[in-house]
């Protein structure tokens, strides 16, 4: 979905139709696809209720075929129910809606690549805990999902969202960042508040490397999305507390293009570096794929 070539120009564009960002987001979308805005909302909204379905499918008594992931989000539902995490509920909601999420994926449910299957747990990991926190109608997690649409389709133009091209930074990175800049909007941010939620986002998974086990998508991709929803937490409350990024956003985005570039191919996908080289998971692959 290519709308804007920059944040920048994304922003000035809201400002000078005196719109707020998700409604320009929509807009531009429909215009793309050759849709009216409420065909535009409703598939939306479907993208919304499918991330909610996706969650409610999770069984913790169900592992992936390779046997490395599955039934993680349960025990860390059961650690923070318990009252003796040191987040407390909120942040236990978080971390297990994401391992919830990447273990459906990894056991093949139907879930929302967001922007990614590989990163497929962040965003509604974020969203859905805080809706039920504050209260928040569909009608603003739908907003919220525009947000997340309009910032990661700039990120998919000016770089990559593809593990395969530019490392995780590009998978997770980018839904850590979509979902930082969804947060700010839901709390009232601004705009711009949004755009340094997303570059400090971004800056903090700048150079993650893509090394799956086997080449599947399950270690350490299921807890990299837990990483991933901190990380939108963390960038979206400095943002909001005013902290600016030093480094304006579309920057950021072009920095992490050219890092992607300089990275080897062993650590992009392939399953031929990082943890993947490890003697642990050369023993699983061999014994996995015989």
């Amino acid at each position: 979905m290519a709308i804007f070539d920059s944040v920048a120009e994304l922003i000035a564009y809201c400002k000078e139709a005196s719109e707020p960002l998700w409604e320009t987001v929509m807009r531009s979308s429909a215009r793309e696809c050759g849709i009216s805005t409420e065909e535009s909302w409703s598939r939306m909204g479907l993208r919304l209720a499918a991330m909610r379905e996706a969650d409610k499918s999770y069984d913790p008594s169900q592992h992936s075929r390779s046997g490395l992931t599955g039934g993680d989000g349960e025990k860390m539902r059961r650690y923070y129910e318990s009252g003796q995490s040191i987040g407390g509920e909120f942040m236990g909601q978080i971390i297990a809606g994401a391992l919830r999420m990447g273990e459906c994926n990894a056991c093949m449910h139907c879930i929302v690549a967001a922007p990614t299957a590989g990163s497929c747990g962040v965003i509604p990991a974020v969203l859905l805990p805080y809706a039920e926190k504050f209260n928040v109608p569909d009608e603003e997690l739908i907003k919220a999902l525009y947000v997340t649409a309009g910032f990661g389709a700039v990120i998919a133009t000016r770089a990559s969202i593809s593990g395969a091209e530019a490392g995780c930074q590009a998978e997770v990175g980018s839904a850590a960042a979509m979902a930082a800049a969804a947060l700010v909007f839901l709390h009232g941010g601004d705009e711009e508040q949004m755009a340094n939620a997303c570059a400090i986002a971004l800056k903090n998974m700048m150079g993650l490397i893509c090394d799956p086990v086997a080449g599947l998508v399950e270690v350490p991709c299921v807890k990299r999305n837990v990483a991933g929803a901190m990380n939108a937490f963390s960038a979206a409350e400095m943002a909001l507390a005013g902290i600016t990024s030093r480094i304006p956003v579309d920057e950021v985005i072009d920095a992490m293009q050219i890092v992607g570039e300089m990275m080897p191919g062993s650590l992009r996908e392939t399953g031929l570096g990082g943890v993947a080289a490890t003697p642990t998971a050369i023993k699983f692959k061999e014994d996995f794929f015989g």
